[in-house]
């Protein structure tokens, strides 16, 4: 088993400890242990009890729903520099969706109890945890507006908009190349609607300049994608 990465850089790079102070993620880095998981592992299911949260080294992990009739949505897609399964440790309820590596992927396991005490040692964490779940909040009430209030090919632009940004911050350059990990079919349960109209709706939007595809890389037009993503009302 790989031993536990103890550089405070390296975990201050994971936004929720990022205001940690050295020795705090210290102690942090005492408390983890390494896993590594297939590709097809079902890492928890919803309704599992929440005793440890999961940061990603690498490889992909989505959390997902599934209805009665075994259709899938997909609430989010995990990868390097992520962190998930907070919520359940922190208000001690069941888990809430599930979590599968889609690729081979490696992280680190942090258990409820630890980290729990590890805070309340270090009440001054507590701000910092704080900050990341409301970041957390802010990111869904926006993932929600998306669906509920713009057409698909908007949706599809804002989904490009946070992806850059994720990569960039929120000062995007002019112009930016992507290379997507997920298919048609993760865009489309994650912006719930079909695959054919996410298609079609990426299709529109290099017709309208604000993409290009080029052996499996995106070229993206900022200002063209922005306003798409935000179209002024007639």
């Amino acid at each position: 088993m790989a031993e536990v990465n103890r550089s405070p850089a390296f975990w201050r790079s994971f936004p929720i400890f990022e205001d940690f102070d050295n020795e705090t993620l210290c102690e942090l880095a005492d408390i983890a242990s390494y896993r590594k998981w297939a590709a097809g592992t079902v890492i928890f299911q919803r309704g599992d009890e929440g005793n440890y949260m999961i940061v990603v080294v690498s490889g992909r992990i989505k959390i997902s729903l599934f209805t009665p009739q075994g259709r899938e949505l997909i609430l989010r897609q995990h990868e390097a520099g992520a962190l998930f399964g907070e919520m359940a440790v922190l208000d001690d309820r069941p888990r809430s969706a599930d979590a599968t590596a889609v690729t081979a992927a490696e992280g680190y396991v942090i258990g409820k109890m630890d980290f729990v005490g590890l805070i309340t040692r270090r009440p001054r964490t507590a701000e910092a945890v704080i900050r990341f779940l409301c970041a957390q909040l802010r990111d869904t009430t926006e993932r929600l507006e998306t669906i509920a209030l713009y057409d698909l090919n908007a949706r599809v632009a804002r989904f490009f908009l946070a992806t850059l940004r994720q990569i960039h911050g929120n000062e995007l350059p002019e112009s930016a190349n992507l290379r997507l990990a997920l298919s048609q079919t993760d865009i489309a349960s994650i912006l719930g609607a079909s695959r054919p109209k996410v298609n079609r709706a990426i299709l529109w939007l290099e017709e309208n300049g604000a993409l290009r595809r080029t052996d499996g890389i995106v070229s993206c037009n900022i200002e063209r994608l922005l306003n798409i993503a935000d179209p002024e009302e007639d």
